[in-house]
């Protein structure tokens, strides 16, 4: 492969005037981690950081090392299989077993990389719907309870023939003792040859409703490793720290491999990655003691590292943070850079496209507001609602196309109104290109807070907020209204001490919010805003306290509140509400209740004597 750093769109439309395969030259993940075995066998290739202790030794693995246990793992794949295709369900933490269970089970065949903390029920949709025969996940630990959901998986999921346990369980194999009595050299080179074979299937679409998966080939996810690694001008002398699990594609692809594929060194904190407290207080002397250089965390990993102090040595190898995973408010990035003098880059991706989209470059200033230039081979384009390309600066909904678009999901149903079929893959986030091609997001089309027409970016009113140096993170979402149809309302969690109270958080970021209709109509002191598993804001979450605390007040008015208990819940349809009666209900409750929920186009059932729904 070709290593091209990129400064800007000349450097870009360099690359893209050669032949691609100077850019990709492998046909498979695994031939590319060999190529990288072969040019840098003795460096270290991975680390895993097992405590919070820096007097602990950590675990490491040569790049050599490494191949050899993908090669391990894939023939052991295979021979559990048998004749079967190898589909392999992974419900590990970032954790050396789940980097070798993802490359070497790519190998092989399928892997389903999958969130484990979603409920019992969701996984074993997700194990069915990728039609997974072998399992391998964590096993008894103090520190994470995934073992515990297995037995009811297996008997959810009577394909699953064959359950690993990472660190060993009672009755199961011992993940890494299974490998480690295999033969290293790889198997059948006819297996891996083909680009466009099926590597994994990564869940998207949210925690409720039918499984979503997106496939990905082989060539969807190196070439969007290998863009982010030119992007990155990422190098053997790299040390990356990255704590975002591989059920995240950014870990797995824009923080994991395009580091292999460089020659970096990927070091693990922990087996609870960056959510582990007692790592978080000494992660800068982590930072100092392996030499990191590049960061890679979630906005609100920024925030924290904000309240750290951070020593001159601590400081002296790092090059810059990568952040991704959840819009990066430019305040947040500003105070990172002038605290610690490190710039700060930011990308767009999603799961559908292996990851990235786009990547603010190393060599360039940092654009406020910027996701960067789209990787090389790869277009991206603003679209009106009614089909028409934007010129630059118009805002239009956001489209890509290029060798890191999948090919859809596995229900191919789900394609409608994403994929289109001349192959471009529709974000749904809103924004524009610049005349030099950069790509701005201003918000997803369903996080809009639509005011009787007037359309509000939440991403205003959050950095508005963001400014005020005792918040630490800030939410904005729409909560709905008989009138208006949503009104912009936000929720903010404080830094440790502040005591700053809604009424002044208003006047604040009222002077600073562009137009009158964003201004929210309350802002509530939250003691965390509600997150995913991977550290992005989970909006759903505060759509339904908002919608519930308006269905309690409206209740409050009809002089029902009490009698009547309301229950907002996310539904694949959007938001729905129960409300249940108790012995003081009025006989007409549910009358009342429907003339109450008229003018809200929200799903609804009275869970009284006679159950309705609206």
């Amino acid at each position: 492969m070709h290593r091209s750093d990129i400064h800007g769109a000349a450097d870009k439309a360099r690359i893209q005037s050669r032949p691609y395969g100077e850019f990709m030259a492998h046909a498979s993940v695994a031939d590319a981690l060999a190529d990288a075995a072969h040019r840098y066998a003795d460096r270290r290739a991975l680390t895993y950081i097992v405590d919070a202790d820096p007097a602990t030794p950590p675990r490491t693995w040569t790049y050599s090392q490494l191949l050899a246990d993908i090669h391990r793992s894939s023939r052991f794949f295979q021979q559990l299989a048998g004749d079967e295709p190898v589909r392999i369900a992974m419900l590990l933490p970032a954790i050396p077993e789940a980097y070798l269970t993802l490359w070497g089970g790519e190998a092989a065949g399928v892997v389903c990389p999958i969130n484990y903390l979603l409920d019992a029920g969701h996984i074993a949709e997700l194990v069915r719907a990728a039609d997974c025969n072998i399992l391998v996940a964590l096993g008894p630990n103090p520190e994470l309870d995934i073992w515990s959901r297995v037995p009811d998986l297996q008997r959810a999921c009577p394909r699953l023939r064959h359950v690993l346990a990472a660190g060993g369980a009672p009755g199961h194999e011992d993940f890494m003792k299974a490998i480690a009595a295999m033969p290293a050299h790889a198997i059948a080179a006819e297996r891996a040859a083909d680009p466009n074979r099926i590597a994994a299937l990564f869940h998207t679409g949210g925690t409720t409703g039918a499984p979503k998966l997106a496939q990905h080939t082989h060539a969807n996810q190196l070439h969007a490793a290998w863009g982010a690694a030119q992007m990155y001008a990422m190098r053997e002398q790299d040390v990356i720290l990255n704590g975002f699990p591989l059920f995240h594609v950014a870990g797995a692809f824009v923080y994991g491999l395009s580091a292999l594929l460089s020659g970096a060194e990927v070091v693990l904190p922990t087996l609870l990655g960056l959510r582990n407290p007692a790592f978080a207080r000494q992660y800068w002397t982590f930072v100092e003691r392996h030499g990191v250089t590049l960061l890679a965390a979630v906005p609100t990993v920024i925030a924290t590292l904000l309240g750290l102090e951070a020593s001159p040595a601590a400081l002296r190898s790092v090059r810059m943070l990568l952040t991704g995973g959840s819009p990066l408010p430019t305040e947040l990035a500003a105070a990172f850079e002038r605290k610690f003098g490190k710039p700060v880059r930011n990308i767009l991706g999603m799961t559908e496209c292996g990851g990235v989209i786009s990547i603010e470059p190393f060599h360039s200033p940092r654009v406020p507001g910027s996701c960067g230039l789209p990787l090389p081979f790869t277009e991206v384009k603003a679209v009106t609602s009614d089909g028409r390309e934007c010129a630059a600066g118009e805002s239009g909904i956001l489209r890509v196309r290029g060798p890191n678009v999948g090919p859809g999901y596995t229900d191919t149903r789900r394609n409608a109104g994403t994929f289109t079929v001349d192959g471009w893959l529709i974000t749904g986030d809103i924004g524009h290109l610049d005349a030099e091609g950069r790509v701005f997001v201003t918000g997803r089309a369903k996080d809009v807070i639509i005011r009787g027409g007037h359309n509000i970016d939440p991403q205003v009113i959050e950095e508005a907020l963001l400014q005020h140096p005792d918040v630490l993170m800030a939410a904005a979402v729409g909560e709905p209204d008989e009138y208006a149809g949503e009104l912009p309302v936000a929720f903010v969690s404080l830094r440790p001490g502040a005591t700053i109270t809604p009424q002044e958080l208003s006047s604040f970021a009222n002077e600073r919010i562009p137009e009158r209709p964003a201004y929210p109509k309350r802002i509530d002191v939250l003691p965390a805003i509600p997150m995913t598993a991977i550290g992005k804001v989970f909006k759903p979450r505060l759509r339904m306290l908002a919608c519930e605390r308006v269905l309690q007040e409206r209740l409050d008015r009809a002089g029902l509140l009490g009698p009547v208990q309301v229950k907002v819940e996310e539904a694949a349809s959007g938001l729905s509400a129960r409300f249940e009666n108790t012995a003081a209900a009025p006989a007409n409750a549910k009358e009342r209740i429907a003339e109450l929920m008229q003018p809200f186009a929200i799903d609804w059932r009275f869970a009284g004597a006679d159950a309705s729904t609206g």
